[in-house]
């Protein structure tokens, strides 16, 4: 089960969680950067791209054994056109994982038949609870090209004399620019705050303690941060892109075209002033509430398995 290098990406996150459900339903579970030639009755490989030499070569070795691949949202949106690797994983691939229904339509009419999907889930207890002070927009996940990172930062240049809104980033910078960029929005907007990486519960923290949560992505193939605010109740303002659309649904009303901060301002502002529409959003979010939910996850993962024996 190939994961992601970094210890806070969505790929690792996956990867510890599916193993988790795999061992309570009694299966032996080891995860690994690329397959190492150990004995495996079946690979799991989180990525098509980047796990394709470990499928291509399990196959070879095994051609008679299950291979899952579970595609992200680089995969979907942008290695499926460009990267023969990945095509070829998904041509070797028993089962393809999706992990939002709207991905489905990215592939070829002959490869839908045996994919699934499965809503990935989150565990958080807590609680929605925004403070009584200002009005906080957060936005949480690494600092990226991906993530279109500080849609919600130029927002800000489009809401001059609200002072009670304040956006709070979270994230760790993968590149210099992207930390001297978020710098330069600190430096020029005293609303903006960038408090880097934080450890996973205390980004959830955060999450919970703030009025609502803004995801920009490009690329979208399933966001877990989605997951975490649906099962705290905290009101999602997302791109309309495909995979944010497969996880709230085409009729929520939160939506902002991509790279649009002038939409995404209004949005806030009416969120901020009109309380019918607040909750609104909050009450779409808790309606998908279930879908998130882990024991969900694990049934749809009990399913994949029982249909390859």
């Amino acid at each position: 089960m190939p994961r992601g290098t970094a210890d806070r990406t969505g790929n690792h996150h996956t990867a510890q969680r599916w193993a988790g459900f795999l061992r309570k339903s009694g299966h032996r579970v080891k995860i690994v950067e690329t397959w190492d030639g150990e004995v495996a009755e079946v690979l799991i490989a989180l990525h098509a791209r980047k796990s394709a030499d470990s499928v291509e070569r399990f196959h070879r070795a095994h051609a008679e054994r299950p291979v899952i691949v579970a595609l992200t949202g680089t995969d979907l949106y942008r290695d499926i056109d460009t990267s023969a690797e990945a095509r070829r994983a998904m041509d070797i691939s028993t089962r393809l994982v999706v992990l939002q229904p709207e991905g489905v339509k990215r592939l070829d009419r002959r490869l839908r038949a045996k994919t699934r999907v499965i809503f990935q889930s989150s565990d958080t207890r807590l609680a929605h609870r925004p403070p009584k002070g200002r009005f906080r927009v957060i936005v949480v996940g690494n600092l990226r090209d991906e993530k279109d990172p500080f849609r919600a930062a130029a927002a800000l240049a489009h809401l001059p004399g609200r002072d009670a809104i304040e956006v709070v980033q979270v994230g760790a910078a993968l590149a210099p620019e992207m930390a001297k960029a978020a710098a330069a929005y600190a430096k020029g907007d005293p609303r903006y705050t960038w408090v880097g990486s934080k450890p996973h519960g205390a980004a959830l923290r955060l999450m919970a303690a703030s009025h609502l949560l803004v995801v920009s992505s490009v690329m979208e193939g399933g966001a877990n941060v989605i997951c975490e605010a649906t099962r705290m109740g905290l009101p999602v303002l997302a791109s309309k892109v495909s995979g944010n659309v497969g996880m709230l649904g085409a009729g929520y009303a939160g939506y902002f075209a991509l790279y649009d901060d002038r939409k995404l301002a209004r949005l806030i502002v009416r969120a901020s002033a009109e309380a019918a529409f607040y909750a609104g959003l909050k009450k779409a979010v808790v309606a998908r509430r279930a879908l998130f939910a882990p024991s969900a996850e694990k049934r749809g993962l009990d399913r994949l398995l029982s249909e390859l024996r």
